[in-house]
């Protein structure tokens, strides 16, 4: 009875490293650079953001480290920086100024993006940290 046991035991274990390796290869595989990424904003604050097409976008580009981002109706530009340890600076930031609905989650927006401090991965997302709290959450577009 205890061999059976065990054997069951070591069985589940196995299975749960076989499946967590096939997790891991789909994040590496589904994992876009963070520089040179159009990257879609879906949840701001905890919240749920369903945005209309081109609207709150990111990109960081590679020369020159500008950032280039759309809110709700205004364009928006600065500068980043990062290491290898995963810490992002994004900003100060410059907008455009035309009013339109959605200010409210635009300002929300450029807020999250100055307070950064650092980003993770996880496939084809990016969070967005400012001291370990999640301010943002993007995905990457195709």
């Amino acid at each position: 009875m205890k061999i059976l046991l065990r054997i069951a035991v070591v069985a589940v274990t196995g299975a749960l490293i076989a499946g967590c390796c096939n997790c891991r290869a789909y994040q590496k595989k589904a994992r876009r650079p963070l520089a040179g990424t159009e990257w879609q904003l879906i949840q701001l604050g905890g919240e749920t953001v369903r945005p209309e097409k081109g609207t709150f976008t990111l990109t960081l580009l590679a020369e020159g480290n500008r950032l280039s981002a759309v809110g709700a109706c205004n364009r928006l530009s600065g500068i980043y920086k990062t290491d290898d340890k995963r810490s992002l600076k994004l900003g100060p930031i410059a907008s455009t100024m035309m009013a339109c609905p959605g200010m409210e989650r635009e300002h929300a927006f450029a807020q999250a993006l100055e307070a950064t401090t650092h980003y993770d991965m996880d496939g084809p997302m990016l969070l967005l940290l400012s001291n370990g709290e999640l301010k943002a959450v993007f995905q990457a577009k195709p």
